[in-house]
């Protein structure tokens, strides 16, 4: 936690998170597929919410794309979702190929983020970056510092500060940061290691992602650059 000294900044995005798995929203501890608790069984409602409370982006994680690797979604459920609601909307989740990708916005969603592709396909995500400017988001998602992939069932050698370096280069909207051991905890996010990748790779936005359960965990991020 920050100390009181710390001069917040005023401008805070919440973008509020919805994990899809068989349409249905859940949340996962550690990205555990077997650890599932179902919220909602009309995920669109709970966008309502969010949209009447202020937010500024709805983030929606394809469970069943990432763990598939796209044979298996919830694309029916996004496209409801992005009808329901004014607010952007940024899927991520099985997102591996140009045709996923044009496949989601076809939806209505604003933003694509791609995360398993910035390991084994950098050059899609430098394709991707040229061809839809501004809107390709990258998933930095590790654990100890490594990158994980794949719906995080796979670790990787892949160091994240490397891997954020490089498709910031390549044009990413933003990085989208998280330290897989704190998500769906409720312990708080990683500070250290989110205000490690945005110095190294300003002045590209790092979206801090993962942990946050109380007013101090955001008022924390504030501090880290993100």
């Amino acid at each position: 936690m920050a100390s009181p000294q710390v001069r917040y900044s005023a401008r805070v995005l919440i973008y509020p998170a919805i994990d899809l798995m068989n349409g249905q929203a859940v949340r996962l501890e550690q990205g555990r597929a077997e650890s599932a608790k179902v919220y909602s069984d009309a995920p669109w409602e709970l966008v309502a919410g969010f949209e009447a409370a202020g937010a500024a982006r709805v983030h929606v994680v394809d469970l069943d794309a990432a763990f598939s690797g796209g044979s298996k979604h919830n694309r029916g459920t996004i496209e409801r979702i992005v009808k329901s609601t004014t607010l952007e909307v940024e899927v991520g989740g099985g997102i591996r190929s140009a045709q996923a990708c044009e496949d989601i916005f076809a939806l209505g969603v604003k933003y694509a983020v791609l995360g398993t592709a910035a390991i084994r396909s950098p050059e899609l995500v430098q394709d991707l970056c040229r061809r839809f400017p501004g809107r390709i988001v990258v998933a930095v998602d590790a654990r100890g510092g490594k990158v994980a992939v794949a719906g995080w069932t796979e670790s990787t050698d892949a160091d994240a500060l490397d891997v954020g370096k490089r498709v910031a280069d390549a044009g990413a909207a933003a990085v989208l940061y998280t330290d897989i051991s704190r998500d769906g905890m409720r312990t708080g996010p990683n500070l250290e290691a989110t205000a490690r990748l945005a110095a190294h790779i300003r002045p590209c936005p790092v979206i801090a992602s993962g942990g946050v359960s109380q007013l101090d965990d955001l008022k924390g991020v504030t501090t880290t650059g993100a």
